[in-house]
Parts: C-alpha cells; sequence; structure tokens
C-alpha cells in the first residue's frame, strides 16, 4: 500500500515535470503553491522524508527514493489530517518537559518565590494528591490566582495519551 507521503511526493515531483528539485523547491512547493503546510511543516515533512528514506539527497538535488511515476495520485488529493496529527503528537512529546517549565517561570513571574521551593511544593503535592508534576503546578498556580488556561487542553492531552 502507498503512503500518504509517498502520495505527496509522487505529487510534487510529477507537478515539477522534473527528476529532481532542490529543498528550497520542495517546501516552497508544499507550503506557498500548495498551501498544504506552513513553511515550517514543509521543511519539517522534507526533513522526515529524507530520514525515513522517502527520498535522497545528492549534491543540493533531492528525489525520490522510489518509483514516484508509478503511484497514482487520486484526483484533486490533498493530504489528510493525519499527517498533520502525526507531527502535532511528535511535537506534544518534544514539548513535554517544556510545558512543567512553562508553568513553572509563569508562577515564577508571578509570585515571589524562588524555583526551587516551588519545584519542592510542586513535588510535594504531586506526590501527596498521586497526580503529575504539571497538574500539581496547574493547582498551585490557581492558589495563587494566575491563568494558567492556556495548558489545561495540552495537559488533558499529554496525560490521555501516557495515561
Amino acid at each position: 500500500m502507498v503512503s500518504e507521503r509517498e502520495i505527496i511526493i509522487s505529487f510534487l515531483f510529477k507537478r515539477s515535470g522534473k527528476k529532481s528539485l532542490k529543498f528550497s523547491d520542495i517546501y516552497l512547493a508544499l507550503s506557498m503553491d500548495l498551501n498544504w503546510f506552513t513553511p515550517d511543516d514543509a521543511k519539517t515533512f522534507v526533513n522526515n522524508a529524507l530520514k525515513e528514506d522517502f527520498l535522497k539527497k545528492k549534491d543540493s538535488l533531492i528525489k525520490p527514493n522510489f518509483d514516484y511515476e508509478k503511484t497514482i495520485v487520486p484526483i484533486g488529493y490533498t493530504p489528510s489530517k493525519q499527517i498533520f496529527e502525526i507531527k502535532e503528537e511528535k511535537k506534544i512529546d518534544e514539548n513535554v518537559d517544556n510545558l512543567l517549565d512553562k508553568i513553572i517561570s509563569l508562577i515564577i513571574e508571578n509570585v515571589n518565590i524562588d524555583k526551587s521551593k516551588l519545584s519542592e511544593l510542586i513535588n510535594n503535592l504531586a506526590n501527596e494528591k498521586n497526580i503529575t508534576e504539571e497538574v500539581a503546578a496547574l493547582l498551585i498556580g490557581k492558589k495563587y490566582n494566575i491563568n494558567l488556561n492556556n495548558f489545561y487542553e495540552k495537559i488533558e492531552e499529554q496525560i490521555f495519551k501516557n495515561g
């Protein structure tokens, strides 16, 4: 079965009529011409495709590492949301530690407390209530009337994902 990455890559190379393209030609086509990705997401897509051997780089040119001409691209094709969800999950994984750090930073900015004391409070509350450190940090932030609403959804996703 053909992967979505192969379909996207096949579409790009068939559309261009070339056997190899520059990195910039690929990510600009994905982001600016087709509006399928943001420029950063397009760069990440190309880099991941290189790492996963869908693409190979020789000198400054990139070409598919499979027979893209035999790949059937559906008429009116656009990438599914799944290609973006996979990337979002990776972003969340990369930012799990950053969530706690960001919450701690916000609390420190708004309350006269040093980081080691705050970390101790968070750890004690997390152990006492058998909750994650992130949830404990949210509770402590709430105690000090700090608005941390923008973290709720991210932490909830993290809890249910790692469940």
